[in-house]
Parts: structure tokens; sequence; C-alpha cells
């Protein structure tokens, strides 16, 4: 595997193709990230610099070298140990400055959050004069609404909670004229539930899933939360948020706390109703639900080349049918992948949460 090398201003300055090994991973709603472990050479100390950018062929994304680490060793060499994140993790350079309300359309609610902060704020040094929005025609993002405040929240979590929570994927995608184009992107169903899509089907009896961990757990599982918000005592506002399965009673209820107090009630001078303070109080309850769910979750080794292809047949964020060979079998969204390289071959590890 190669690695493009560009410099701050986004311009190519050469390839890597040089390295003990490299882990390169993918995600759908949250940001990627690289390692990359050579020994200490010139070529590397210099493409390999802060704040410059990989990319490499077969993934959307867009690396940013963030952390270097050189370790000397005098029988064994001096090896160089480069980390770093993929382009999304450039949202939590920035909070989302001053009280922010949100309604109506998701999409048009992260807009504003970017519209506000990057693209257009009222600090003009806060700008990033080449990020840019691209709208989704796609019905499952245009169908999403949202009732939400925010004040003073890092960027990034807020819109990777609301995409998390949503079930949607984001990515910022490096274009040929050099813009930060960010997008909010669902992946297409490839499950034997639907007619639209050809399948894609991983399992040992077709040969294309060569090893694979299976792991379910329920030890971080929340099915309901109480939110706090404004108030001190029994004066303090207060909402019930569940799982939409329900929160559940006796030994399968579980509760959590979520402190909302930075909702407020009052708006750009008006008062909201008590409805609508309960709305944007329940969607932090949510917000906080999804970060304790129940997972079941496949790793492992595909074959992604004899039968499907990734980037042709299935791409980051679809819903795929996967099986083990001990009958555990479910649809699953692809929210990971991993590009590996290292002396012994070229790898491409999946990971699938079941929906």
């Amino acid at each position: 595997m190669d690695l493009l090398v560009l410099d701050t201003n986004l311009k190519a300055i050469g390839v890597l193709d040089t390295f003990e090994s490299l882990i390169w991973t993918d995600r759908y709603s949250k940001y990627g990230d690289f390692e990359i472990y050579t020994q200490v050479n010139p070529e590397a100390l210099v493409a390999l610099t802060e704040d410059y950018f990989l990319y490499l062929r077969g993934s959307e994304h867009v690396m940013i070298v963030e952390e270097l680490k050189i370790n000397t060793d005098a029988e064994n060499g001096n090896y160089l140990t480069v980390t770093g994140r993929s382009m999304e993790s450039i949202l939590d350079r920035r909070i989302i400055w001053g009280q922010t309300t949100l309604t109506g359309s998701l999409q048009n609610g992260i807009q504003k959050l970017l519209n506000e902060n990057i693209i257009a704020p009222t600090i003009v040094d806060r700008t990033i004069d080449n990020f840019i929005f691209e709208a989704s025609t796609d019905p499952l993002i245009t169908s999403l609404t949202i009732d939400a405040q925010y004040s003073g929240e890092d960027l990034y979590e807020a819109i990777q909670k609301l995409c998390e929570t949503n079930n949607i994927g984001f990515k910022i995608i490096l274009t040929a004229d050099n813009k930060l184009k960010f997008k909010l992107y669902a992946g297409a169903d490839r499950s034997y539930d639907q007619i639209a899509n050809p399948y894609t089907v991983f399992s040992p009896k077709f040969g294309n899933l060569i090893n694979s961990n299976y792991t379910e757990s329920k030890k971080a599982l929340k099915t309901i939360t109480l939110i706090g918000g404004e108030g001190e005592g029994s004066a303090r506002k207060t909402a019930i948020a569940e799982i939409p399965s329900g929160g559940g009673s006796g030994l399968s209820r579980r509760e959590k706390f979520t402190d909302a107090k930075d909702v407020s009630s009052s708006v750009d001078g008006a008062t909201l109703t008590l409805p609508v303070y309960t709305t944007q109080l329940v969607q932090k309850g949510y917000e906080s639900l999804a970060e304790s769910m129940a997972t079941k979750s496949f790793d492992g080794q595909v074959e992604t080349t004899s039968m499907y292809t990734y980037g042709e047949d299935f791409f980051m964020g679809d819903i795929i049918q996967i099986a083990n060979e001990y009958g555990h079998e479910a649809k699953a969204r692809v929210v990971e992948l991993i590009h590996s390289q290292s002396l012994s071959g070229i790898d491409v590890y999946p990971t699938f949460i079941k929906v």
C-alpha cells in the first residue's frame, strides 16, 4: 500500500511506500485513525511531519499526522511510530460558540452548526476557508428531525452523537480542488430483508469469512434515563427518555442520570414552553442512552477479492448479512474497516454491528 503525502496546504509532495507496518482504520460515524511503524530514515522524517496529510488508495478519508515517537535501540535499530486521526477530527478544533437551538430537519441543524462555527462564523479567525457542506438528498437523511439545544459543547462530539443516535454516518472528503467537503450519508441495505440491492453475505459456507470474532455484551446497557435540566432541588426540571424497546421493569430496567443543566429555557430573550423545553431535554437523554447500548458485533478477516469487493459491492455504513459457523446470523452494519499491511502481507478487517 502506497501513501500519498500532502503538505499543510494539501499539496501532494511525495509517496511513502516503505514501512514495517501500517494500520489504517476508517469509521462510519466517528473519525478514523492510523499508525505507521517504520525504521527511522530521512525519507520518513520528511514525509511524516506533524500537520501533514496522508491519502491511501481505496479509502475516502484523509489522515492527519498528529504524533511522532522515535525509539532508539543500539541492537535492533531506531524506529519511528507515527499516529493520527482522519480529517473528521478537525471538528474537535471548534466548540459550539454560544447558545444554539436546532429544530426541524436534522441535516439543516448540522449545517447550521457548521456554518456558525466553521464555514461562516461571526469571528473571522474561526473560519476554515476551504470547508464546504454538501447536502444529501437521501430520504434516510432528509426525513430525520431534531429538537435540541447546545451551548459550548465540542462540535465534533455534538455532531458525532447526533449521527450515532440516528444510525447515520458523516465524512469530510478532500475534493479535486482541495475543498474539505462535509457530507452526511446512510449505508444501503444489502441484507436478505430487502430486494432493492444485490445481497452481500459473509459466511464460512461461502468461503469469504476467513476468521471472525463474535461479541455480545450488556455490560454498559442502560434502558432509561432521568434527565435533569435547569433549576435546583425539587424545583429542577426533569424529563425521561427510554430506549426504543422500553425502559423495562424489575431486573430488566437499567437506569442512568443525564445532567443537562446546560439546556436553558431562555432562548434569544424568549422563554420556551414546557413541552418544547422537555423535548430538548429528551434529545439529550437519547444521546446519552446511545452511549450505553447493548452490543452485538462481528469483526474478522474477510475475503474481499473473489466474491465481494469493498468499494464496489459494499461500502462503509452498508447493512449486510453475516453468519459464523455456530449459527450466529444477523443483519449488521459495516461501521469500521481496517486496512493492514505488515511483513506478512495485506489484510482487510471490517467490523460489523448488529442492527
